[in-house]
C-alpha cells in the first residue's frame, strides 16, 4: 500500500467555517497532510488568530456565505491571488434550536440561506473551474440531523438534509468529469458549542452517551481525518457517499 496515497502535496482547499471547532479541525488535518488552506468566517479576530495557529500554509479571508452575490467574486480572487482549488469542504453554518411551531420565515431562511444556498453557491463556482481542470473534491458537511430524527432543528435538518441530497445529485453530474462529492455527518463530537450546550443538559448528554456505542464524544480531529481521506488519491473511487464519524450512533440502539 503506498502511504502517500493519503497525502495532499500540492494542493489547495477551501473551508468554509474554518476558524473554529470542527472546521479548525478539517483545516489542521489538511495541512498535516500536505495541503495548503485557505479558511473563511465572518469574524475577522478569529480568523486571523485560527491562520495564526494554523501557520505559513493558511490564508484567511473574512467572508459571510449568505451574502450570496458575494460568491463568484470570492472564487475569482482565490483563484486570481492565490491558485486554483482542488478541494472545497462546505462546512460554515448556524444553529438554530427552537419548536418547529415557534420557527419564522426569516428563521428558516437565514438558516437555510447559509447551510443550502450559500453551499450550492460555492460549490458551483468551484466546480465549474474543478470540471474544467478534470480534478477535485468537494465535501458537504451534514449532521445526524440530516440521518434521523433530532427535536427542535427543524430548520437546521431542513438544511442538512438537502445538502444530502445535494451530494448525491453533484456526484452523479461532476464525477464522470474527474470531481469527487461525499458528505460527512459528525456526530456528537467535542466542541465548545457542544460543551455549552451539554453542561446544562445532563439528561440530554447521558441520552447521546447512551446510544454512542463507543461510550463517548468523538473529537473534532476525527472529522478531520475523514476529510483528508475522502480528499486524498486513496478515495479516488469514492463519491456520491455519507460517512457518519459518529463512534455508531447512527447504528446505535
Amino acid at each position: 500500500m503506498a502511504l502517500d496515497a493519503f497525502r495532499l502535496d500540492g494542493e489547495l482547499a477551501l473551508v468554509t467555517g474554518g476558524s473554529s471547532g470542527i472546521g479548525l479541525a478539517i483545516s489542521e488535518a489538511l495541512i498535516e497532510a500536505g495541503a495548503r488552506v485557505i479558511i473563511t468566517g465572518r469574524n475577522e479576530q478569529n480568523l486571523q488568530a485560527a491562520a495564526m495557529r494554523l501557520g505559513p500554509a493558511a490564508t484567511g479571508i473574512r467572508h459571510d456565505l449568505a451574502d450570496l452575490a458575494s460568491i463568484p467574486p470570492l472564487v475569482q480572487r482565490i483563484e486570481a491571488e492565490i491558485g486554483p482549488m482542488t478541494i472545497l469542504v462546505n462546512n460554515a453554518g448556524q444553529h438554530l434550536k427552537k419548536q418547529a411551531i415557534r420557527t419564522s420565515d426569516e428563521e428558516l431562511a437565514r438558516v437555510l440561506t447559509t447551510h443550502l444556498s450559500g453551499a450550492y453557491a460555492l460549490t458551483r463556482e468551484c466546480a465549474a473551474r474543478m470540471v474544467t481542470r478534470g480534478q477535485g473534491s468537494i465535501i458537504m458537511i451534514v449532521s445526524m440531523a440530516a440521518l434521523f430524527g433530532i427535536p427542535l432543528v427543524s430548520a437546521y435538518s431542513a438544511a442538512k438534509a438537502g445538502l444530502l441530497g445535494l451530494t448525491r445529485a453533484l456526484a452523479t453530474e461532476l464525477s464522470p468529469r474527474g470531481v469527487r462529492v461525499n458528505a460527512i455527518a459528525p456526530g456528537f463530537i467535542d466542541t465548545a458549542m457542544s460543551r455549552r450546550a451539554l453542561q446544562t443538559d445532563e439528561a440530554r448528554l447521558l441520552k447521546v452517551l447512551g446510544r454512542t456505542p463507543a461510550g463517548r464524544l468523538g473529537e473534532a480531529a476525527d472529522v478531520g481525518y475523514a476529510a483528508v481521506y475522502l480528499s486524498s488519491p486513496a478515495a479516488r473511487f469514492i463519491t456520491g457517499i455519507v460517512l457518519p464519524v459518529d463512534g455508531g450512533v447512527s447504528i446505535g440502539f
